[in-house]
């Protein structure tokens, strides 16, 4: 299961908006017979590219285990279900981690696979297995995606200096770290002040990857350049605005950029009717990297699940906060989290804690 957990993990990058899955097919003295994990959406599952690479190899995988980071699936979408491709195979068990929360599974990968005589056991490398997909299941069972906040401040909280200066307070081995970030998610997520203050790109660049997550722009009044470097790099570009002024609507739809009005209260974007949208249009991990503002208002309504922070050994003094969250009158108000990590990256400290919600 270790080695079915580690070709998940390769998947990291590649597979959204299908979880990340590992298989390997092991006979009954542990000799592995093929391994596998889970293509591009729309490609191979992690079981067939394992009975894959054992046909390769010329073995017979009759009687052999499965061990697979979830459930095998059991309908027919854009491949088909994996518990069949397992029974005709001839495989006698299988090893799941977890149950899939995917509805149209939702164990009956596991029922059928015990009403075709195989033996099935569930929760060997459970929790990891949860953690390679904590997207996935919160999509699966709350229609929302996974919104983890990356910041990076120095050690008295400023992400900027007064006058905006950023570049950089953290180090470029937590810079290429925070790529590596971007590169899981299915989407970053960034405000129009951002786009207006650094004319960012807001793609991966300083990590390998075979995809470039889609880019989200909150922008009430549709005030985004056309000329903006977010346009540079090849991915889908989804601005979401409150209402349209002077045809800004058609004018990025012409620069190929995907917009939808989604007004809520004062003439801004409703951010609950956004992520709603986004879990509909099949996106598992938001990657929110933006200003004070955005933060604030994501951290106020409740929308974060996970903060991301690179803390460099800097004092900077008065500047600009991490979030405009706005004077509290009693501690019992401030938001708690639960420390996940503190690990250094280079110089600087790479410390996520989530949201008790």
């Amino acid at each position: 299961m270790n080695q079915a957990l580690a070709l998940a993990r390769q998947a990291l990058f590649l597979t959204s908006p299908n979880p990340r899955v590992g298989c390997v097919l092991a006979s009954a003295s542990g000799e592995v017979l093929g391994q596998g994990h889970t293509q591009r959406a729309g490609e191979a599952h992690a079981e067939v590219m394992a009975l894959r690479d054992a046909a390769e190899r010329g073995v017979n995988v009759q009687g052999a285990t499965a061990y697979v980071t979830l459930e095998p699936c059991a309908h027919q979408g854009r491949t088909g279900p994996c518990c069949d491709a397992l029974v005709a195979a001839g495989v006698a068990r299988v090893v799941a981690s977890l149950q899939d929360p995917n509805p149209l599974v939702a164990g009956q990968g596991l029922a059928r696979l015990r009403a075709a005589g195989l033996q099935v056991e569930v929760g060997l490398g459970a929790e990891e297995a949860r953690e390679l997909n904590i997207g996935f299941f919160k999509r699966m069972t709350t229609g929302l995606p996974w919104v983890r906040l990356k910041v990076a401040t120095s050690m008295d909280g400023q992400t900027a200096l007064l006058n905006g200066i950023s570049q950089w307070i953290t180090s470029a081995p937590a810079r290429e770290d925070s790529h590596a970030w971007r590169a899981r998610a299915c989407a970053v997520l960034t405000g129009i002040g951002t786009v207006l203050e650094d004319d960012p790109r807001m793609d991966v660049r300083a990590v390998p990857t075979p995809r470039q997550p889609t880019l989200v722009v909150v922008d009430s009044r549709l005030e985004t350049p056309l000329d903006a470097n977010l346009f540079l790099a090849e991915r889908p570009v989804w601005i979401y605005g409150a209402f349209d002024s002077g045809g800004r609507q058609q004018a990025l739809e012409a620069q190929k950029a995907h917009v939808t009005l989604c007004p809520g209260e004062q003439q801004k974007v409703d951010l609950q009717g956004l992520l709603r949208d986004l879990g509909q249009r099949g996106l598992n991990e938001i990657h929110l990297e933006s200003g004070h503002k955005l933060n604030g208002s994501f951290l106020r309504e409740g929308l974060v699940d996970e903060v991301l922070l690179y803390m460099a050994p800097l004092l900077i003094g008065q500047g600009r906060g991490l979030s405009n969250l706005g004077p509290l009158e009693a501690l019992g108000q401030a938001i708690p989290l639960t420390w996940q990590e503190v690990t250094p990256v280079g110089p600087d400290l790479r410390l996520r804690a989530r949201i008790r919600h």
